[in-house]
């Protein structure tokens, strides 16, 4: 069957018959994955058009993936941050759902102090074992939605099932029909996915998953996990690896509408940010985040990040308000005492730090020229000078107008007196063998002396 799009203004053919690929042994792709080498990249040289939803948006797992890597958070803590992202998603709801676990005391108690909030946004769902008895808590907490683990690759069916594909993809289809039978919305976690074979296994499952969603009537959704972090954005690169090749096989191959396409990327060969971009650029809605990325083993697609690829690919916030990822960020810091590497974009202390002489005298000049955006107004994070050895006079100017909230006329250039007394002293402070840099105490307190003995500022 073919079928015009509105959209490309072109006839497509919208109707395709993938069967089940029933394998004997699992196909584990050892030339792309040896396993004793690193893996490869392979080219076939399919490129597929970009497709980018109308509505794209963040959903959060913090509070399920995010806490297999560290201590739980406590009730209080995951109230808190719930509220923040609330804030943070804005009035429409740009962070659209967040994931919790149901099975302690505790992890419940935060579902219903989060519930008892009333935020439309962001919707809370579950993520629970493949069970009906889980089902049953779901539908008694009062969410609409759960996620069901549906590993899709060989090594999962094959290694830690120990199940054949069909199966697989029986027990599979009977676990979400139990969703359906006590009115859940199943999300079905397409575990390992750039490591299965996608027309033999995933393809066909998706199928089935949208004829079950057709007869119904209920929104099922698939979220493609790359459980490895091992997807690619490469122009041409080859599936099982190829990011936008998932994408559009899930969205015009198996049908799924790209509002029920979810992006879930782990960031274990630093791709997490672009991988998820990707997803949305080729017809994904959704991409799944935690605050500050963190995850297991390497981590998630930072949420934060995630709000600022949407501005630039969407060319507006819309209504996203992004000085709470700079409240985030603090409230990790000193209320739940994870320490932010202090490099990390838009978080770290010193992401819009400079130490260079040079640099600081560009930015003294205009602040533009070595600042990514107005972090000031984005981020409720000014522009800083950290002063070293090799900060300069217009590094201390900086430091000075900075601190002291200095604008206009009020501010200090690099040939005022008291730059040129703080330059003094700093130089004395190197010159004695100092390494680190000077703090913002020392140099006030310096100022404060320079002030009791007759210096200006």
């Amino acid at each position: 069957m073919i079928k015009f799009n509105n959209r490309t203004n072109l006839m497509e053919a919208i109707e395709f018959n993938y069967l089940l690929n029933d394998v004997k042994d699992p196909n584990l792709y050892r030339d792309v994955y040896p396993y004793d080498e690193i893996p490869k990249v392979t080219f076939n040289h399919t490129r597929v058009p970009i497709r980018m939803p109308d509505d794209i948006f963040i959903t959060d797992t913090s509070f399920r993936d995010g806490q297999q890597s560290r201590a739980p958070y406590t009730v209080d803590q995951m109230v808190t941050l719930y509220e923040m992202l609330h804030r943070l998603g804005g009035p429409q709801g740009k962070i659209r759902q967040s994931e919790f676990f149901l099975y302690s005391k505790k992890d419940r108690e935060a579902v219903y102090r989060c519930l008892e909030l009333d935020y439309e946004f962001p919707e809370i769902t579950a993520w629970i074992r493949a069970n009906k008895d889980d089902f049953q808590l779901v539908h008694e907490m009062g969410l609409k939605e759960t996620g069901i683990l549906v590993s899709c690759s060989d090594y999962h069916i094959f290694k830690k099932l120990k199940m054949t594909r069909k199966e697989a993809f029986d027990h599979y289809l009977g676990i979400v029909k139990q969703a359906l039978e006590v009115g859940i919305i199943p999300r079905c976690h397409l575990e390992d996915i750039t490591r299965a074979d996608f027309y033999g296994f995933v393809v066909p499952f998706a199928m089935a998953l949208k004829s079950l969603s057709n007869e119904s009537g209920v929104p099922i959704k698939v979220r493609a996990c790359d459980t490895m972090g091992y997807g690619v954005t490469y122009p041409g690169a080859a599936l099982p690896r190829s990011v936008q090749g998932i994408i559009f096989g899930l969205n015009h191959h198996a049908q799924i509408p790209s509002e029920q396409i979810e992006w879930h990327g782990h960031n274990d060969f630093y791709k997490a940010v672009n991988n998820s971009s990707n997803a949305w650029l080729y017809g994904a809605s959704g991409v799944n985040c935690t605050m500050l990325g963190i995850g297991e083993r390497t981590g998630n697609t930072p949420l934060e990040a995630m709000v600022f690829e949407y501005a630039q690919l969407k060319g507006t916030l819309d209504g996203m308000d992004p000085t709470v990822i700079t409240e985030i960020a603090s409230y990790y810091e000193h209320e739940i005492g994870y320490k932010v590497a202090s490099n990390t974009p838009f978080v770290g202390k010193n992401f819009n730090v400079t130490r260079a002489g040079i640099h600081a005298d560009g930015l003294l000049k205009n602040e533009e020229i070595y600042n990514i955006f107005d972090t000031d107004k984005f981020l409720n994070r000014p522009t800083l000078v950290s002063i070293s050895a090799h900060s300069g006079l217009a590094g201390i100017a900086h430091w000075v107008n900075s601190y002291y909230q200095l604008k206009e006329e009020e501010a200090v250039d690099k040939n005022s007196a008291l730059v040129c007394r703080l330059k003094r002293f700093v130089d004395q402070e190197f010159e004695q063998g100092r390494i680190g840099i000077m703090s913002d105490e020392e140099l006030a307190n310096y100022v404060e002396f320079l002030k009791s003995n007759g210096g200006v500022l």
